[in-house]
């Protein structure tokens, strides 16, 4: 037996030999087990819950000893955010925003791009007064140059580690929480700057583009026949390189300018001869830029899945690059040397993470950029290290090629960015503008202002922590209570009190009273007896209560919990007295009545009953600290037990008094009752002479007067309408019966539901009216044509005989009289047979009709479709379902408009599972047709199926990758995500000038 439950045991044993009117205050402090000794520490390891003199492991090991001040708050050193000595400044990372970042930090370690973007003239000087910069108003830069110049201020001069971007993403209208494509970005950007460069005066600043990113080629064409050269001048700020079957940088260059046969269909057109000839094309680089940016084509569109994908092989490039045979004009300086490197981690090519390895152009030191964090390498040489370790999972891990000295490999790198040699390397630092240095400052002031106040904090924090360790200290040594006047707090208090990480709270004793406002005895597991002394501090420092004196300790609630563990303890015996009574014959009318189901299971219902009432204490009493139970909830809950415990409430009637069946009762004696009203005194009695419920009689005869009078006319109307009911001998519209000329309609429903009753006329009410509205229109049209009758609306009506009709118009009321009329028309032979309707069709009711069932059909988000594969063009579906073909529930127009084999799609062969529902404006119509229609919706699947849920705007290549591609195939669930819906790249952005 666990130790918990010996202690309540033990505090209660004296319940077993105690009458309720004997229960003492000895007897009272026992039940609250004031009398268990207190914990040692060290020698108690843990805290007993069921002894409330235990004050040992409740939290305050971590007070009782040498402390460090560090753990008396949880704000960071302030100056960790600070920027280190000779470093750069990092970027925040928005979201998806780290290509952003990776560029930004490659421009502003552009020198050159710097120095012209501080020579932008700047609306900033609107914004500054005669003394400096308006105190009350935050700097918003107007423009995207403005934008740059002051995040490559904040970058060069910040005291920051690093900087928030958004007003610079923001401008640009860029989504932080989707990554785009890297090189996408770059180019588009770099055209824009360029766009916004070339509207100033200073030439210096408008041609810095041009002069460090933009070189020339040309697209040269010769005619084989002539030798005629034809050539297309050509711009570019990048060289994008395919990699794919390559593995060194010069190979991809080599590539990029070989020559290219032009022949067959394929031919060259030449001026010179008039005519179409075999020729070569070639692109020949002219002049190349100071800095030269290649493009490794890692993310190519895969044909066979639809989507990109990212080529993870290894490229090697040298950190000295001769591009001087690869240009026509021989003779320049053309050597170039590496300053950095753009590094995509991850395998997908929709997810990752983007960093950069950029070289200081002044120190030639290499730095990592990743965001917020950057890292000086060692020895100023490029180190890759583990961003080569993440590009596929391990299993299929490629051998990373040798290197020799000066080279490199990488299956990440994405974009190599080089610098030409010749150019004089700066010996001065770029001067932040006057004006953005004082923006600069300003914020430079904010931080340290936040630095100030963040060690005051943590100042204010240690102070609270040390006086806390002093109070801890001081008051837990006088916490026992011993022998002196004492009172309860809950441990949970006590406990949050020793924890340093939240602030202690007012003591709430609420949810560890009983409904006599005391201390609940089943709380005393989570409470804990302490000193009048320390309660004293505790109420006067921290509020709070009530407070739990010894006056507190509940009387009543021990009486109760004494004469329940009584009746439980007698409760076998009484059983046995019980059931010895209950074979006795009762004489005369000292019996009661009990109900049978209550006998046979009263015993466990008395059980189930104290124990409910001997404390469930985590349903009476709630949480700790006010976080009570829903008041509503436990009373539902309470509700129900009481409707499944209740005694003798089996033969209560719906009125409160005896039911009128004498088969679910039995008379026992008084002695019986007497016994079993110890256990249920709140039972309904009955006495053997009480009468049964009058209303209950009452209702009893006037329900058999109702199934007698049902009956009656459920056998007048079937004998009246024979084949009607029984669905024989029926005419049909198709198929006119030669007999007569006019058919009436009536709906389908009114059918099937008079059928219900003539079958079970005890079980259902009788059918009183034929409801035609439903078939109607508002203006009292008829809402279909004689065609749809035959065919897809059959389903809908049922065609009654003039002979029925007369003896329906007797047996029911009709709101509305339908008919079909068969006339002559024409005096030739045979004459033209007209079929007329009363009342006639309404046809804009029905064209509406038409109209929204076509909508219904184009207009759908979460439709199931089902899709299989087609092996060798052959009929598979037909071959191997051939049930599933044509639905059960298309009707036959469907399936004379089945596309021929010819038209079906080359990939999948998909097949319905139903028909989707005809819908009308008309809410009548539409409630009768919900109730009418019953098709199954059931699918059978098929081997090698799957299901799919589309939308209608859907188009057909996202439905083949939807198909196509497993879910399991994708690194990650952004993946997916991010190829089933349609790529927009920068639309709607600033980068496309919106």
């Amino acid at each position: 037996m666990a130790p918990r439950l010996q202690l309540e045991k033990a505090a209660w044993r004296w319940a077993e030999t105690v009458r309720p009117e004997e229960v003492s205050q000895e007897h009272i402090e026992t039940a609250y087990r004031i009398w268990l000794e207190p914990c040692i520490r060290g020698v108690c390891r843990r805290n007993c819950k069921g002894n409330p003199n235990c004050l040992v492991g409740i939290g305050e090991h971590i007070w009782l000893g040498e402390i460090d001040e560090n753990s008396f708050h949880n704000i960071d050193d302030p100056n960790c955010e600070r920027r280190k000595k000779n470093s750069f400044v990092g970027l925040t990372n928005l979201g998806a925003t780290c290509y952003v970042n990776t560029f930004l930090q490659v421009w502003f370690l552009n020198l050159e791009l710097r120095q012209a973007l501080y020579l932008c003239p700047s609306t900033c000087k609107d914004y500054m007064m005669e003394d400096g910069i308006q105190e009350e108003k935050d700097y918003e830069p107007q423009t995207i140059c403005e934008h740059l110049q002051y995040l490559f201020a904040l970058l060069q001069n910040s005291n920051r580690r690093y900087i928030d971007p958004s007003g610079f993403v923001k401008a640009l209208g860029l989504d932080t929480g989707q990554q785009q494509d890297a090189q996408e970005f770059s180019k588009l950007f770099m055209s824009l700057l360029e766009d916004t460069l070339s509207k100033q005066k200073n030439p210096d600043v408008r041609n810095i583009v041009q002069q460090q990113f933009c070189g020339e080629y040309a697209y040269v064409t010769v005619c084989n026949q002539c030798g005629r050269e034809s050539k297309l001048l050509s711009k570019f700020y990048e060289l994008e390189l395919n990699i794919q079957g390559h593995k060194q940088l010069t190979d991809c260059i080599s590539e990029f300018l070989k020559e290219e046969k032009l022949e067959g269909d394929n031919r060259y057109f030449c001026e010179n001869c008039q005519s179409k000839q075999n020729a070569t094309r070639k692109i020949r680089l002219l002049s190349l830029p100071c800095t030269l940016n290649l493009q490794l084509m890692r993310f190519v569109f895969d044909r066979q899945t639809g989507h990109k994908k990212k080529l993870n092989t290894y490229i090697g490039f040298s950190e000295i690059l001769d591009m001087e045979p690869y240009v026509e004009h021989k003779g320049g300086s053309y050597v170039y040397e590496l300053s950095a490197v753009l590094i995509h981690r991850g395998v997908s090519a929709y997810s990752g993470h983007y960093i950069a390895h950029v070289k200081d152009p002044q120190s030639g030191e290499w730095y990592k950029f990743n965001d917020e964090d950057i890292e000086k390498m060692e020895g100023k040489k490029l180190q890759l290290g583990i961003e080569e370790d993440l590009a596929e999972p391990s299993k299929s891990q490629t051998r990373k090629p040798k290197c020799g000295k000066g080279t490199h490999c990488s299956r990440n790198a994405y974009m190599l960015v080089y610098r030409l040699q010749t150019q004089e390397k700066p010996t001065t630092a770029i001067q932040v503008p006057a004006f953005l240095q004082e923006l600069v400052d300003r914020d430079n002031s904010k931080f340290e202002e936040w630095c100030i106040e963040m060690a005051e904090m943590r100042k204010q924090s240690v102070d609270k922590g040390k006086a806390k360790h002093e109070e801890v200290k001081e008051l837990y040594q006088r916490l026992p209570a011993g022998a002196e006047p004492y009172e309860f707090v809950s441990l949970e208090w006590l406990q949050k009190w020793l924890d340093e990480s939240t602030p202690t709270k007012p003591i709430d004793n609420h949810a560890c009273l009983c409904s006599h406002d005391k201390l609940h005895p089943d709380k005393i597991s989570i409470m804990k007896r302490i000193s009048e002394y320390a309660a004293d501090i505790f109420y006067s420092r921290y509020g709070g209560g009530p407070r739990l004196t010894v006056k507190a300790l509940c009387k009543e609630c021990v009486v109760e919990r004494c004469r329940v563990l009584r009746l439980k303890s007698q409760l076998n015996e009484d059983y046995k007295t019980v059931n010895n009574l209950l074979k006795a014959t009762v004489k005369g009318s000292d019996g009661f009545w009990v109900g049978k189901s209550s006998l046979r299971s009263w015993r466990q219902l008395a059980l189930e009953q104290l124990d409910e009432q001997d404390g469930d204490v985590d349903q009476s009493n709630g949480k700790m600290n006010g976080n009570t139970l829903n008041k509503d909830e436990s009373k539902e809950e309470r509700k129900e037990e009481e409707e499944e415990l209740n005694f003798n409430e089996d033969i209560l009637c719906p009125h409160g008094e005896l039911c009128i069946s004498e088969n679910e009762r039995r008379l026992v004696s008084k002695e019986a009752w007497s016994k079993l009203q110890q256990y249920f005194p709140k039972a309904p009695e009955f006495p053997s002479y009480r009468e049964c419920c009058s209303q209950c009689k009452i209702l009893e005869r006037e329900g058999e007067e109702n199934e007698a009078l049902h009956k009656m006319i459920a056998n007048e109307q079937k004998t009246s309408l024979p084949n009607l009911f029984q669905d024989k001998n029926r005419p049909c519209l198709s198929n006119w019966p030669e007999e007569t000329d006019v058919l009436y309609i009536v709906s389908q429903f009114f059918v099937e539901e008079w059928r219900k009753f003539v079958r079970k006329p005890t079980r259902c009410s009788p059918v009183s009216s034929v409801g035609n509205s439903a078939l109607l229109c508002p203006h009292g049209g008829l809402m279909f044509t004689f065609a749809s009758m035959t065919k897809e609306d059959s389903k809908l009506i049922a065609l009654i005989w003039p002979s029925e009709w007369q003896m329906i118009q007797k047996l029911f009321v009709v709101d509305h009289v339908i008919k079909i009329t068969r006339t002559e028309v024409g005096d030739a032979n045979p004459s033209e047979t007209q079929y007329i309707s009363e009342p006639k069709l309404c046809p804009e009711c029905r064209e509406g009709l038409l109209c929204q069932q076509q909508r219904d059909l184009r207009e759908y988000t979460q439709a199931t479709i089902y899709v299989h594969k087609v092996v060798d063009n052959k009929k598979v579906m037909k071959d191997s379902a051939p049930e599933l073909n044509v639905s059960s529930s298309e009707t036959e127009e469907d399936k004379e408009e089945a596309k021929p084999d010819g038209e079906k799609d080359p990939d999948f062969n998909q097949s319905n599972g139903g028909t989707k529902r005809q819908k009308i404006s008309h809410q009548n119509y539409i409630a009768y047709q919900k109730q009418v229609i019953r098709r199954s919706m059931r699918h059978r699947k098929v081997r090698g199926e799957k299901a799919l849920l589309v939308s209608a705007n859907q188009t057909l290549k996202e439905l083949k990758i939807q198909a196509d591609e497993p879910i399991a195939d994708y690194a990650a669930m952004d993946d997916v995500m991010q190829v089933c819906m349609p790529e927009e790249g920068f639309k709607g952005t600033g980068l496309l000038g919106h």
